[in-house]
């Protein structure tokens, strides 16, 4: 599943957006040349399907002692959902932050202690809120046997921090995936190609 194809069917629901000529602006202040929102593939039911059964065959092969999935809030929510229904496994989510009301929960869902996770997420950039999760959940007393994820820009500190974490990760597809697509379907020029490449190397102090 790992593979240019599935880049190109999350370029093709503008799942993913690239413009190395007029960057976005991420919630981080960082400028980028690419955006991806994988919420869009809950829109497209052929690909979320398929997003969902790749999630599963790699958490059997890569995770086979797990019992519980989580997903971390919002973005890997319903996909998270939809691979613990496919598993048969108990499902709960993780937020960013506590609740300020109620029972001021921080995971939602019922997971026993002692439960053996795999962490869905829709998308890794640098990693932190993803781990944040996992420490939430290491907190509570599950074991965190590994994550999986849609798409990883392959950021040198992101594989830095889930070393760091000890958390093994596994996703369907890659930065690398992308710029290969990207370059075989032409959809963009060699320029655009270096300046992919050079936003990577350092997205925090990257400028057009």
């Amino acid at each position: 599943m790992k593979d240019n194809i599935f880049v190109a069917k999350l370029i093709e629901i503008n799942a993913i957006r690239l413009n190395p000529d007029n960057p976005f602006t991420w919630a981080s202040g960082w400028l980028s040349p690419i955006y991806c929102d994988n919420r869009i593939t809950l829109s497209f039911p052929e690909i979320r399907t398929e997003i969902c059964r790749h999630f599963s065959d790699l958490i059997s092969t890569h995770f086979p002692g797990v019992n519980s999935i989580a997903g971390v809030a919002t973005g890997a929510i319903a996909h998270g959902v939809l691979v613990a229904h496919e598993m048969g496994l108990p499902f709960a989510y993780v937020r960013s932050s506590p609740k300020n009301h109620g029972l001021e929960n921080l995971i939602e869902g019922k997971l026993h202690s002692h439960s053996k996770v795999v962490v869905v997420e829709d998308l890794i950039s640098t990693g932190k809120s993803s781990l944040q999760a996992v420490e939430a959940l290491r907190n509570a007393g599950c074991e965190v046997l590994g994550m999986v994820a849609i798409f990883t820009y392959g950021f040198e500190v992101a594989k830095q921090n889930f070393a760091k974490h000890n958390v093994p990760l596994h996703t369907l597809a890659s930065y690398d995936d992308l710029i290969a697509q990207a370059t075989e379907q032409k959809l963009i020029t060699p320029h655009q190609h270096r300046t992919l490449l050079e936003w990577r190397k350092d997205p925090g102090n990257w400028k057009k």
